[in-house]
């Protein structure tokens, strides 16, 4: 029997949360759910599509979840939502794959990863930057020693601005946490997970310099960040910088993440996505070594298979992640990120949102 997925918020990742599943071969998506009509329909559309026959479809989460015809939940909904699904689907016994951000803001990230622990069924926070292919060969190579001793971690993300969602709640820092929480929580959850330790202190530069300054929804004018530079000391000695940009789009690489340590330096670079990135698709990503040394840097492309660039837009790290999860509700275990590790993220995020708006340092 295949796992029967519900998919709870059919927007632009729920969807391609649906275009991962397809790709498994027993898994199917079994309902979905979504107060937004158009997003509803679309979502059928592509469940069709993509062979999955005679879906339930819901106006309301809540009756999706006592109509008892799912075996796993995927909540895709927007950030200000998350909180209060969550707080109901965990009085079921259904797994959980919860998006990124856990919550939009900490204490309440803080409180749903309390209220879990004590829950059979898993919850999972979708963080789907680990599990890209040159990422996660980076954090292999790392593991193995291969630059020596490591001391410091950069991670770069030049891109695009933020996409048009509904009701255009992602415009909005009092709904989506702000971009440090929204955008930035995967590389909070990268620093975390590459040193093996926890932050201590961070300080932070951003403004909104450039997108979303002459858009106007209802009166209410944008006020998220587009830039930024974020530094974390770690309680291990280890620092990590962050370098954001959301109107570099004409970069010839999305993200660049790189650690060095004592005996080298190991780099992974990551294309943008197609759809969104002129020529992203002919852009192989790789990771470099640059042992100290040889002084020679050796160069590993690192392959995605073409059916799954095409699923979404996190370089195959999605499909990789619902391999792991099915697994995990297939088989049983725990977890690979769990709640702790998702409000963790979101607290990095907040503290950084914070410096920025009183411009000093924060302690963690």
């Amino acid at each position: 029997m295949p796992t029967r997925y519900a998919i709870i918020g059919t927007g632009m990742m729920g969807q391609e949360h649906i275009r991962n599943i397809a790709l498994l071969a027993d898994a199917e998506v079994a309902a979905i759910a979504d107060p937004d009509e158009g997003m509803r329909n679309a979502a059928a559309v592509l469940c069709g599509q993509n062979g999955f026959a005679g879906i339930k479809s819901f106006a309301d989460y809540r009756d999706l979840l006592s109509s008892g015809d799912v075996d796993a939940v995927v909540v895709a909904s927007p950030n200000e939502t998350h909180a209060a699904v969550m707080e109901d689907i965990l009085s079921t016994r259904l797994p959980v794959l919860l998006e990124k951000p856990s919550a939009s803001i900490a204490e309440a990230a803080r409180a749903l990863a309390a209220k879990a622990e004590s829950r059979d069924a898993p919850v999972w926070v979708a963080m789907e930057y680990r599990y890209m292919p040159p990422v996660a060969r980076l954090i292999e190579m790392v593991r193995a020693g291969e630059a020596g001793n490591p001391k410091m971690l950069s991670i770069v993300e030049h891109r695009f601005p933020f996409l048009t969602k509904v009701g255009h709640w992602n415009r909005f820092s009092a709904r989506s946490g702000g971009t440090m929480v929204e955008k930035c929580c995967h590389f909070f959850d990268l620093m975390r997970l590459i040193t093996q330790s926890e932050p201590v202190r961070l300080f932070a530069s951003g403004a909104q310099d450039v997108n979303h300054k002459d858009e106007d929804h209802g009166g209410e004018r944008p006020d998220v960040i587009d830039n930024a530079f974020v530094v974390v000391d770690f309680a291990n000695g280890m620092r990590a910088a962050l370098d954001l940009c959301m109107f570099a789009e004409g970069s010839y690489f999305q993200e660049q993440v790189s650690v060095t340590g004592d005996a080298g330096k190991i780099e992974a670079v990551v294309p943008g996505p197609a759809r969104f990135w002129p020529g992203g698709a002919e852009r192989a990503s790789e990771v470099i070594v640059s042992p100290r040394a040889a002084k020679t840097p050796k160069r590993e492309a690192v392959h995605v298979e073409e059916h799954l660039l095409r699923a979404g837009d996190h370089h195959g790290g999605t499909y990789f992640q619902h391999e792991r999860f099915n697994r995990l509700v297939r088989e049983g275990g725990k977890p690979e990120v769990t709640l702790h590790d998702g409000a963790r993220a979101v607290e990095m995020g907040a503290a950084a949102e914070r410096s920025i708006r009183e411009g000093g340092v924060v302690h963690l």
